[in-house]
């Protein structure tokens, strides 16, 4: 797992707001540059992007910011939450009302700007909507596209973050593999 925040461009707007972090702290924990952050600062950048809490997610401690922000020099240092969560239950698709079936859409649409590395096929399985609708959202054919407002999907309980931590890596380990077969064919053409 990678020592940066679960959600970095919604902690980075958390950070702005409630700390005395300089830009250049909070660009280093959240792996994003200083001018994204000046830009979240001013306003231009993350518009619409709920604050994400780490201190609430277990990534930070009040501590940790409070030593960080004594010290301009001194990086934020991630909590390491290795912890192994494990279900031996089988998976039971749980009942979602009427009136969050409507957030389904809102929700595809924050893991395609926020996660864009997934595919249509795995945030349709998270979402809980059809691939076509995915699809259409990434394109912006989507019927009530002009409607729609990203929603973060584990604020809205659709699912957990465990199962978009697992849908990330299989997306890396997906691209690392086209990677390679790609780098391979290169070379076999270039023979």
């Amino acid at each position: 797992m990678s020592n940066s925040p679960l959600m970095p461009m919604a902690t980075a707007v958390w950070l702005v707001e409630n700390t005395t972090l300089t830009f250049k702290q909070i660009a280093n924990f959240c792996n994003m540059h200083e001018v994204e952050i000046q830009g979240i600062a001013d306003g231009e950048v993350a518009k619409g992007i709920k604050a994400y809490n780490p201190i609430i997610a277990g990534q930070l401690s009040r501590e940790e910011i409070e030593l960080s922000s004594n010290d301009e020099s001194r990086p934020l240092q991630i909590n390491n939450t290795d912890v192994e969560i494990s279900n031996d239950e089988k998976k039971i698709k749980k009942y979602i009302p009427l009136s969050k079936r409507q957030d389904k859409p809102d929700s595809a649409l924050w893991l395609i700007k926020q996660h864009n590395i997934l595919k249509d096929s795995q945030i349709a399985k998270l979402v809980g909507i059809t691939k076509n609708s995915v699809t259409s959202i990434r394109n912006k054919s989507y019927w009530n596209f002009n409607n729609l407002n990203p929603k973060d999907p584990i604020a809205l309980n659709l699912f957990t973050q465990k199962d978009l931590l697992d849908a990330i890596q299989k997306a890396e380990r997906r691209i690392k593999r086209e990677k390679k077969e790609k780098e391979k064919q290169q070379k076999l053409n270039s023979n």
